[in-house]
């Protein structure tokens, strides 16, 4: 039975207890419930901390995880990711006070607070900077105003809190983090009950971003037609009833589609129609 560690709180546990669900996967109903067994799938979920998961992983204990990419590098785990999921994106910066420095080249002497140490330590490292680094759990941005460092390093969305605390940001980010499926660095890379797992997310992450579209156009009309819509391999045509016409079925990005059903329509394409993909195998 695959062993799988997924978030219990947080900004990652309820979009990826959603994606499982789209993939076929039973989910808990209670919050409090901590391991889920999923017979029929032969899957047994355990609910973790997100900052435990890349460690359970890294131990062997437990197949693979989803965590976030941030997580993953500040745990130092012996665990790599092996499929991004696009959600709880995120980017991670340093801020300070404006005029305190320019980039991590002005930090030399200074105290970074943030509560990703092991990140933080490494990026200062990799950088040739004699910082000190001082761990934080919860808003960081007071660190400052209380002088127990000079800049912060922290996951910046809109920096509209950072902005409202008199800090502005600073340099080149960090790193850009996001949802990742992660399994234990020198695992087995063919397990078959792995790739059958990661299949799943995959379809569910195309399914996500495409439409199947369906339309009528004349014949001499199907090469434009086409063009506009060529799907992952080549779209399915049917020859209808009345002469000289076809019908076309087609796979299409979904930020793409009312665009593409304007231009049908203007080469002549008629009953336009898109369809909700969900699930999917390429």
């Amino acid at each position: 039975m695959l062993r799988i560690a997924i978030p219990n709180k947080g900004s990652l546990s309820g979009p990826a207890s959603a994606m499982l669900h789209e993939a076929g996967y039973q989910q808990r109903k209670e919050s409090k419930e901590l391991v889920l067994v999923d017979p029929e799938n032969e899957v047994e979920f355990f609910y973790l901390r997100p900052r435990d998961i890349a460690i359970y992983v890294s131990s062997g204990k437990l197949d693979i995880g989803i965590t976030g990419r941030d997580l993953l590098l500040d745990s130092g785990a012996s665990a790599e990711e092996i499929l991004q999921l696009g959600f709880a994106r995120s980017t991670f910066r340093y801020a300070t006070r404006p005029g305190t420095a320019q980039g991590v080249q002005d930090f030399g002497g200074m105290t970074v607070a943030t509560s990703y140490e092991g990140i933080v330590a490494k990026h200062l490292a990799d950088n040739g900077i004699d910082a000190a680094v001082v761990h934080l759990d919860g808003a960081v941005e007071t660190a400052i105003e209380l002088g127990v460092a000079q800049v912060i390093a922290d996951v910046v969305e809109t920096g509209t809190s950072l902005r409202n605390a008199g800090l502005e940001v600073i340099g080149e980010p960090i790193m850009k983090s996001e949802a990742v499926v992660i399994r234990r660095t020198g695992a087995p890379a063919e397990d078959a009950k792995v790739q059958q797992f990661l299949r799943r997310l995959q379809g569910v992450l195309v399914a996500r971003s495409y439409v199947m579209m369906d339309y009528d156009c004349r014949a001499e009309h199907l090469e434009a037609a086409v063009a506009l819509t060529p799907g992952l391999e080549s779209p399915t045509i049917s020859p209808l009833h009345n002469e000289g016409w076809v019908a076309v079925r087609s796979m299409v990005p979904a930020r793409d589609s009312q665009r593409v059903m304007d231009d049908l329509y203007e080469i002549g394409a008629r009953a336009i129609l898109t369809t909700a993909i969900h699930a999917c195998r390429l």
